[in-house]
């Protein structure tokens, strides 16, 4: 072939049909990590040394198409990234993260209308991980705000940069031990906690990160829980205390709805954490039975605890944890077996395995919470150390914590933190 495909539509043979029109290649294959491509073109991919970005055209016509390809059958390892540059992506704003990682693949991308954007066909299987847009902005929020128990319904919103605003009006019954997670792919929810009692109350937040009043309780009131996201846009609570160690979990739907108690799995514990890793998976690690522990226990993309593994690092409790990088995590400060306080940091990879301890930075301190925010980094915030703390320590999108923040807001601990929003 010359090198010019006429009218590239891919026949149910498996061949290429030709018609009027005319579709040119381009005969430099790309090697880079960003390459922005033009309609009527077609492209060879080579991912062999780095994963690439693909720009498609900032505005197209209907019928226009291009045709993307694995030169080297390296996408398996090294998968390309398409931005749709302000339109739509089958029927999804750009907002979206589109990633092609299937070996040997090859894309044909026409362009149909405003609504659906770019449509991909191919008689070559055509399974492309279409994962949410990550949140941008974060939330503190509920908590102590002192040393004996004051409970809080202030809230904290977190830019898009990290920076953290004064305090919000209370919305709200005031608590602590609350646990936060995003779900819906730009909303939050606080749930559970103590308002002088065990409570299993939640509060929905907005993509604006407006907090709403009260929902009625569902699941077992108790706190000192953790929470994670799982399968892309839904999140689950899980283990805490009512007085005494629980292992149950909620699992909150993608429009924000708790559901009733799932029999516990894994060892009963409170003072926890619990992160999304992996895009849809999650996992909780570390916390408090009759002392600190260092386990951990994975939740699958649908929302199933797994049982105990064996704990990586020092045995902790009270920390936190946040994602970082996309799709990693990070577990962070907290306590010691010898209560002490700590800075002590695990990272956690893609596949849900947690690495050994990382020499602390910023003050040690216990009770505090955390987030992520532009959408591959995230924040450490507030806590106790010699008293109620509002310092915070952001961590880079290599999982890479920095030296303290000046704190903003009231200075209080056992509050909880999630993202939300898929705009900066």
């Amino acid at each position: 072939m010359s090198g010019l495909v006429k009218d590239n539509v891919f026949g149910s043979s498996g061949t290429v049909a030709a018609a009027a029109g005319g579709l040119s290649w381009d005969t430099a294959v790309v090697t880079g990590s960003t390459v922005t491509v033009e309609a009527a073109n077609g492209y060879f991919i080579n991912t062999t040394s780095n994963a690439c970005t693909i720009t498609l055209p900032s505005s197209a016509e209907a019928g226009d198409q291009i045709i993307l390809i694995d030169y080297a059958r390296t996408w398996g390892d090294n998968a390309i990234t398409i931005d749709s540059n302000g339109l739509n992506f089958q029927g999804d704003s750009d907002a979206y993260t589109v990633d092609y990682d299937t070996e040997g693949q090859s894309i044909n991308l026409v362009y149909a209308d405003s609504t659906q954007g770019w449509i991909p066909t191919s008689d070559i299987a055509n399974a492309f991980d279409h994962d949410p847009p990550p949140t941008q902005k974060g939330i503190f929020a509920f908590g102590d705000a002192a040393d004996s128990p004051y409970t809080s319904n202030l809230s904290n919103l977190v830019n898009s940069s990290g920076v953290v605003a004064s305090d919000g009006t209370g919305v709200g019954t005031a608590r602590y031990g609350v646990a936060g997670v995003s779900y819906g792919t730009d909303k939050a929810i606080f749930a559970y906690g103590n308002t002088g009692s065990v409570s299993s109350l939640s509060n929905l937040v907005n993509n604006s990160g407006v907090v709403a009043s009260d929902t009625s309780g569902v699941g077992t009131a108790r706190h000192s829980l953790g929470a994670s996201s799982y399968g892309n846009d839904k999140a689950i609570f899980a283990y805490g205390t009512t007085g005494s160690d629980s292992s149950l979990s909620n699992l909150v739907s993608n429009s924000g709805v708790v559901a009733s108690d799932t029999s516990g799995v894994g060892t009963a514990r409170r003072y926890l954490g619990g992160v999304g890793y992996g895009g849809d998976k999650g996992i909780f690690a570390y916390g408090l039975t009759s002392g600190a522990v260092s386990m951990s226990n994975l939740v699958s993309n649908v929302g199933v605890i797994a049982s105990d593994v064996t704990g990586v690092g020092i045995t902790k409790s009270r920390g936190a944890s946040c994602s970082y990088g996309g799709d990693k995590a990070i577990f962070g400060y907290g306590r010691n077996a010898a209560d002490a306080l700590i800075s002590i940091t695990n990272l956690v990879s893609n596949a849900g395995v947690i690495a050994a301890d990382v020499s602390g930075v910023g003050t040690a301190r216990r009770n505090l919470s955390a987030c992520g925010y532009g959408g591959d980094k995230g924040i450490f915030g507030y806590g106790l150390a010699s008293g109620s703390s509002s310092l915070t320590n952001l961590v880079n999108s290599s999982g890479v914590v920095a030296s303290d923040t000046s704190g903003v807001g009231t200075a209080r601990s056992q509050l909880g933190a999630a993202g939300f929003s898929s705009s900066a």
